[in-house]
C-alpha cells in the first residue's frame, strides 16, 4: 500500500491508536510478509509430503543428497538434488522481474505463483512425472522468496527460516543490552518489535507446514488449490489497497 509523502499520520480503527505512516506501512507488509510465509510452509510441507524434498529448504536437499552420496545411492542424490537448480531459477526470475520493474509488484507476483501452482495442480490430477512438480514447485518458491526481502528496516526470509530465527535471537540480545537498531524507522521500531516481527514469520511457516500435511496427505491432486486461493485474495486485496 502506497503512502504520500504529506500523509502525517495514519488512524489504526481497531485501536483509535494514532500511528506514523512508516509504523503502518512496516505492519502493513509484515502482515503480508507473514501471509506469504504461511504459504511458502504449507508448499514446502506438501513437496516434502509427497515428492520427498523440500520446495525451499535448499540446506536439507543439500545434506540429504551428501548423505545420499555418502552411502553410495547416487540416485537418491540426484532426487535430492533436483529442487536446487530450480529454486535458484525462481529467484533468478524473480530478482529480474523485480529490477526490470523498478520495485517489487506484489499483486504480480501473487498472480504469477498463482498461475505455476495451478499448473502444479494440473501436473498431479493428470499423474504427470513427479520431477515436474518438483521443478515448478521449486520455482515457485524461488520467486516467493524475492517477493518480501524487507519489512522496514528489517531483511525477512519467507521460505528459509534459518535466517529469521538467527535475527530473532540477536534483537533479543541486542534488546537487553539497549544496543542501537539499524536503520531504525521511528520510536515504535525498537528490536523487541523486530524479534515480534521475525517471530510471527516463522510461526506463519509453521503454521502453513501443518496445513499442508493436513490437507496434502488428504487431496493429493487438489492440495494446492488452497495457496491458489490465497495469493488470489491477495492480488485483489493489493489493487485495492493501490
Amino acid at each position: 500500500m502506497s503512502v504520500t509523502e504529506n500523509q502525517q499520520l495514519a488512524n489504526d480503527g481497531r485501536t483509535g491508536v494514532r500511528v506514523s505512516p512508516r509504523q503502518f506501512a512496516a505492519t502493513t507488509q509484515g502482515w503480508r510478509a507473514a501471509g506469504l510465509a504461511l504459504i511458502s510452509g504449507y508448499v514446502d510441507s506438501y513437496t516434502l509430503l509427497n515428492f520427498g524434498v523440500y520446495a525451499s529448504f535448499m540446506s536439507g536437499n543439500t545434506t540429504s543428497a551428501g548423505l545420499s552420496a555418502g552411502h553410495a545411492n547416487l540416485a537418491a542424490a540426484g532426487h535430492s538434488l533436483l529442487p536446487i537448480p530450480f529454486f535458484v531459477l525462481g529467484i533468478f526470475a524473480g530478482t529480474l522481474l523485480e529490477l526490470a520493474n523498478g520495485n517489487h509488484d506484489l499483486t504480480r507476483d501473487s498472480l504469477l505463483l498463482a498461475a505455476l501452482l495451478t499448473f502444479a495442480i494440473a501436473a498431479a490430477h493428470f499423474a504427470w512425472p513427479g520431477w515436474l512438480n518438483i521443478v515448478i514447485l521449486s520455482i515457485v518458491m524461488g520467486i516467493m522468496n524475492t517477493s518480501i526481502t524487507r519489512v522496514g528496516g528489517q531483511a525477512v526470509n519467507l521460505g528459509f527460516v534459518t535466517g529469521d530465527l538467527n535475527n530473532f535471537a540477536q534483537h533479543l540480545v541486542m534488546g537487553i543490552r539497549r544496543d542501537p537498531v539499524p536503520q531504525k524507522q521511528g520510536s515504535w521500531d525498537n528490536h523487541w518489535w523486530r524479534a515480534a516481527l521475525l517471530a510471527g514469520i516463522w510461526t506463519a511457516f509453521l503454521s502453513g507446514a501443518v496445513l499442508g500435511a493436513a490437507i496434502g496427505s488428504r487431496f493429493t491432486a487438489w492440495a494446492l488449490l488452497l495457496p491458489v486461493l490465497v495469493l488470489l485474495v491477495f492480488s485483489l486485496l493489493e489493487r485495492a489497497m493501490i
